[in-house]
């Protein structure tokens, strides 16, 4: 076997294996090589290539190592300077070598000036189109990567996967003639990779131009297709009709489950339930996303959909991203459930990580036999030796801190019997409408918007940490009206690359500033069973305050605490800072969201992160929270995709081409149906193996 060069080696690395897939490697930025500009043109501060010959070179040994050159064109002079360079540099840039000089200029004292410019032989026709200048990586030279892309894009068949019917709406322009039809695939690439030089720059870098909307379109197009697939593939399958089958006269489980209640169910709960138990009564699997924001009333939601699937005789499985938010449902679902069920021999299995051997192994024997009627737990609920008697639905909390590979690991784990389980999926981080329309363009989505009520608004207040003594002094006058208070602090212990106040260093601070009043601490290297201590402690009210780390984000539930401190605020993000302020106003009581942000040395405050406490003053909107959130983090790490390894979109943006967004959503059930070829072919060209992720 040939052994790959760096530079091959660097390509698969950049996942440049096929040649569509460097037809598609577009330019970040490109240099005008066109058109020489006369020395005595050359402005100060402009980009320019030069055609000179050589009247001086050597080696400078003063203030530092250097090699000085001066070129002349007839109408002025330059000086160009590197700082590193080679024994071969200086013999082609020997005096009397006609050259071709390209870099920035600076007007210095001693005249015009170059710092390292790029250089070469002046011979052969100025190119005809703009440079392009690719992302790369090391050992991967532009020239390399402009061959690799040249050669392939000559390679590369593109034929049309859109009949004339169905094509974009992507005008071409011609100043002669006006309108003159679309752009093609092919087209827009070859302009893409060597624009002409009368393109306005600016089209291209806001990736406006009718050959980025093109392709932008395109791409849209094979993100709906490979949607519409997976649902249509989803709809073809089997799982398991979810109807109650109880005795006559007797009162269905869910039905026991509400007269158990402490409270009545919303509107908007009651609508959300029947949408879920009407789609676990079909055979086609369930999947649905449930999102509400913090403290809506979710995991009672998901409840009731479990009593429907234990009523009927299967087995349900509910996972959460942490132990804590774990342990938070398990308590819940313990204290509705477990009656119930005890009442007919089954009980709820709790798996995760960090247990004994032998409470676990216990776990895997209920699970097996299907006396565990609910399964509770981490990403331990998917580990290889679980089996499951017949588990009928999935529900899975906060599904975008799971990586996509975990939500697949999921499905194909579960298929049993030639069905799949239905699968519910809960997001308190509500999805804006044009993600909900791209990534999970294959989801029914169900929405929780009304708070139960006894929810108190939260007043949101920003604070400079200079001001930090008046924050203490207030929560002073909190426990002392015997309230609690949350104070939490991004990291947990000194880092060198953040000169952070650790939890540990504030609870500290806090335990000096309030004498009398019990300070706790939890962190996420505490052992379990101290965390619970920690956390029963402030649930029970023996706590006044309470410092952690972002354990605390999600799902826990203290009504009596009605003051939130967030450190550094500046360093969360948008939806972490709504999560953590969800955690107050829970009770009667008057509750404030305090924000303590630090500008450090430079004084002042990033733009992203004044964008995102500003969001944070002016609105406690979960889903406009959502909406900006997108806009300033985009969509790949909005939803985890990250964790995936693939920045699901390249081209287009969700904020900016609605349109093209709304276009592909009406094209792709008509190419699928029309012409099921040309949309395998369009799949295939756009997305390679990576459609499963959008499936999942």
């Amino acid at each position: 076997m040939v052994e790959k060069t760096p530079a091959q080696k660097a390509l698969v690395k950049l996942g440049l294996t096929r040649d569509i897939d460097l037809a598609l490697h577009l330019p970040l930025r490109y240099e005008d090589e066109t058109r020489i500009t006369p020395i005595r043109n050359a402005r100060e501060g402009d980009m320019v290539q030069i055609e000179a010959t050589v009247t001086a070179c050597e080696v400078q040994l003063r203030p530092r190592r250097m090699l000085k050159v001066v070129v002349d064109d007839g109408t002025g002079s330059c000086e160009l300077t590197f700082f590193s360079f080679y024994p071969s540099h200086q013999k082609a840039m020997a005096v009397g070598a006609r050259l071709r000089v390209r870099g920035e200029v600076k007007g210095g004292f001693w005249g015009r000036q170059m710092l390292h410019p790029a250089f070469r032989k002046a011979e052969g026709e100025l190119p005809a189109a703009l440079t392009p200048v690719y992302p790369t990586v090391a050992q991967l030279p532009q020239a390399y990567l402009r061959r690799a892309v040249a050669s392939a894009l000559a390679r590369v068949e593109l034929p049309e996967t859109l009949p004339p019917e169905l094509q974009p709406p992507v005008a071409r322009f011609d100043r002669e003639n006006g309108l003159q039809g679309t752009w093609s695939l092919r087209e827009s690439l070859l302009f893409l990779h060597h624009p002409t030089p009368d393109v306005a720059l600016a089209t291209l870098q806001d990736h406006s131009h009718p050959a980025w909307q093109r392709l932008k379109a395109e791409e849209l197009l094979a993100q709906q297709l490979s949607q519409l697939t997976a649902k249509r593939e989803r709809a073809r399958l089997r799982a398991p009709e979810l109807r109650p089958a109880h005795a006559a006269g007797a009162l269905a489980l869910h039905e026991q489950l509400l007269a158990r209640l402490p409270f009545s169910l919303t509107l908007a709960q009651r609508r959300v339930g029947a949408e879920i138990a009407q789609d676990m009564a079909r055979s086609v699997p369930m999947h649905r996303l449930l999102q509400g924001d913090v403290g809506s009333g979710k995991t009672v939601v998901a409840a009731l959909a479990a009593t429907v699937c234990m009523d009927a005789g299967w087995q349900c499985a509910l996972m959460a991203p942490t132990e804590i938010l774990a342990e938070q449902h398990f308590a819940k679902l313990i204290g509705w459930l477990e009656p119930l069920l005890a009442a007919r021999g089954q009980q709820v299995a709790w798996l995760v990580g960090g247990q004994k051997k032998k409470q676990r192994n216990a776990m895997l024997e209920h699970i097996a036999s299907g006396a565990a009627a609910l399964v509770v737990g981490t990403h331990a609920v998917i580990q290889e030796q679980v089996r499951f008697k017949n588990l009928a639905l999935a529900v899975i909390d906060e599904q975008h801190r799971f990586g996509v590979a975990q939500r697949l690991a999921l499905r194909q784990k579960l298929e049993h019997d030639g069905m799949e389980p239905h699968l519910l999926m809960m997001s308190a981080t509500p999805i804006p409408r044009t993600l909900a329309m791209s990534y999970y363009a294959d989801l029914d989505v169900s929405t929780i918007d009304e708070l139960p009520p006894g929810r108190t608004p939260i007043v949101t207040k920003l604070i400079a940490d200079s001001r930090k003594h008046e924050v203490m002094e207030r929560i002073g006058a909190q426990v002392a009206a015997g309230r609690q208070v949350y104070w939490v602090c991004p990291l947990i212990e000194e880092s060198e690359a953040l000169d952070l106040s650790n939890a540990t260093a504030t609870h500290v601070e806090l335990s000096e500033a309030l004498p009398g009043v019990s300070v706790g601490l939890l962190h996420s290297r505490m052992p379990t069973a101290e965390k619970k201590a920690v956390m029963e402690e402030f649930k029970a009210g023996r706590m006044g305050v309470l410092v952690s780390t972002t354990v605390i984000e999600v799902g826990v539930d203290v009504p009596n605490a009605s003051l939130m401190v967030i450190e550094h605020a500046e360093r969360f993000g948008l939806s972490q800072l709504h999560q953590l302020r969800g955690r107050v106003g829970r009770g009667a009581a008057a509750s404030a969201c305090v924000l303590l942000y630090s500008t450090g040395d430079s004084g002042r405050l990033g733009e992203t992160a004044k964008g995102r406490l500003k969001a944070m003053a002016e609105t406690t909107d979960g889903f406009e929270i959502a909406r900006r959130d997108l806009e300033i983090r985009g969509p790949g790490e909005f939803l985890g995709a990250r964790q995936s390894g693939d920045a699901l979109l390249r081209f287009a943006d969700l904020a900016t081409d609605t349109a093209l967004l709304d276009w592909a959503r009406a094209t792709a059930p008509q190419l699928l149906d029309g012409h099921p070829l040309l949309a395998e072919q369009h799949i295939q060209r756009w997305l390679g193996g990576k459609s499963d992720y959008l499936k999942a």
